[in-house]
């Protein structure tokens, strides 16, 4: 905390504050310092901030800014930055402007040419990606879909060529109408991942394929309470295909053939190169020879 102090925090500038997304003790030191130096807190629900700045013993002015007066509050928080002021601009949970209110704001601030300046901290999209296990270099966040069963689908069908993990965000009463949603829309064998009452104390993360999701979330009441977040697995590229199918190659020959044999076919069949299928053939036959162990 000493040495947070002895950052440099400029005036006039809106600070954009990531906070907790259940469990308290997700606070950033940062966070806890500028909340503690700003003037005024913009914020969500004024009552969810005040409980939560009371739980670090803080008591600042608050300044109710949500998806409904954005652009009204916004030239408010212009004119106390002008005069110098330091402003803090939450939600109610997570990093604001993220399927939350305060685009706008920041938006607007920018364009004042004013500074902004952001303090990083909990996020459930990538809380939940950095738990699933979706080994992919890429995401695509889509946050809420749309309430309405016709452009639900008609974003869902546009997101059928996606390679990235998807990330979607939603609410208890729609979860099973949304997971039936995908479950329609994507290949049945895609992976999704739900992450449900993320840092909470009925935290659970669970993986299937699509197919079996509809299931899972109606063998347990419990599996359809809380918010979630949703991640599904990218479409297969032509690279993902055709390594597939130079394993499954590979695998069938290593019943008949040496190690060396079979990558020496693998590659002549699929246009691979020899060496990493030789690798791969290894890994594959240690595996193999693990499992009857085991067995």
């Amino acid at each position: 905390m000493h040495d947070v102090a002895q950052q440099t925090f400029p005036p006039g500038t809106l600070y954009v504050v990531a906070t907790p997304i259940g469990n308290v003790g997700d606070i950033t030191l940062r966070a806890l310092h500028v909340l503690n130096l700003v003037d005024a807190v913009a914020c969500e629900d004024t009552r969810n901030t005040r409980q939560l700045l009371s739980r670090y013993g803080l008591n600042k002015p608050l300044i109710a800014a949500h998806q409904h007066n954005e652009r009204e509050i916004a030239d408010k928080l212009i004119a106390r930055l002008q005069a110098g002021e330091r402003i803090a601009l939450v939600s109610d949970a997570g990093t604001p402007a993220v399927s939350d209110p305060g685009a706008r704001i920041v938006d607007a601030v920018r364009a004042a040419k004013l500074p902004v300046t952001p303090l990083p901290g909990a996020s459930a999209a990538l809380a939940a990606l950095s738990a699933s296990g979706l080994v992919n270099d890429q995401f695509h966040f889509v946050g809420f879909l749309p309430s309405k069963a016709g452009q639900r689908d008609t974003v869902l069908h546009g997101l059928t060529q996606v390679t990235a993990t998807m990330i979607f965000y939603e609410a208890p009463h729609r979860i099973e109408e949304t997971v039936a949603a995908l479950a329609s829309v994507f290949e049945p064998q895609r992976q999704i991942v739900f992450a449900r009452e993320l840092s909470k104390l009925f935290e659970e993360m669970h993986r299937c394929a699509l197919s079996d999701a509809l299931s899972w979330l109606g063998a347990d009441a419990n599996h359809q309470k809380g918010e979630f977040v949703l991640l599904v697995e990218g479409v297969a590229t032509d690279i993902d295909t055709q390594q597939a199918e130079a394993e499954r190659i590979l695998t069938i020959l290593l019943e008949e053939c040496s190690v060396r044999q079979a990558a020496a076919l693998a590659a002549r069949i699929t246009g691979k190169k020899k060496n990493a299928l030789y690798d791969r053939a290894l890994e594959i036959k240690a595996s193999s020879s693990d499992d009857s162990q085991l067995a």
